[in-house]
């Protein structure tokens, strides 16, 4: 599968709320870089990631633009996360259903058909002057 339609078959997984299908365009090894955190490693932490990510928020991704690189090794996306914040996230402002907009980028590499690493940015401080932190 090309670059440009992997990155956008795991923005549509990702949208559509299909974690089997989001996490099937993974590397075993995929490199999780999480914005302002750690690296994570592999489809399992990637997976457990997830589960805590969609217990406290509630996202939908929009006004998508996907670039690649010519050889196809790698891809970055812009896009605009629309949320809800659903459940009290460790270390952040207290959750009661707040909404936000917020401006996001993504960097990829890929290898054999799948994303082997992704990296994601976002303002945090943005986010939680949004959401009354």
């Amino acid at each position: 599968m090309p670059a440009a339609e992997l990155i956008a078959a795991y923005y549509d997984a990702f949208n559509a709320g299909d974690m089997d299908r989001f996490l099937s365009l993974l590397s075993d090894d995929v490199a999780h870089d999480i914005n302002q955190g750690e690296r994570q490693v592999g489809r399992q932490a990637f997976s457990a990631f997830m589960a805590h990510m969609n217990r406290c928020y509630k996202e939908h991704l929009t006004d998508m633009v996907i670039m690649t690189s010519a050889d196809g090794k790698r891809a970055s996306a812009e896009f605009v996360v629309n949320g809800e914040y659903l459940a009290t996230d460790e270390g952040l402002p207290e959750a009661n259903g707040q909404t936000y907009r917020l401006p996001a980028g993504a960097f990829f590499d890929i290898r054999d058909g799948k994303v082997a690493r992704v990296t994601n940015y976002y303002n945090l401080n943005d986010w939680i002057a949004q959401v009354g932190g």
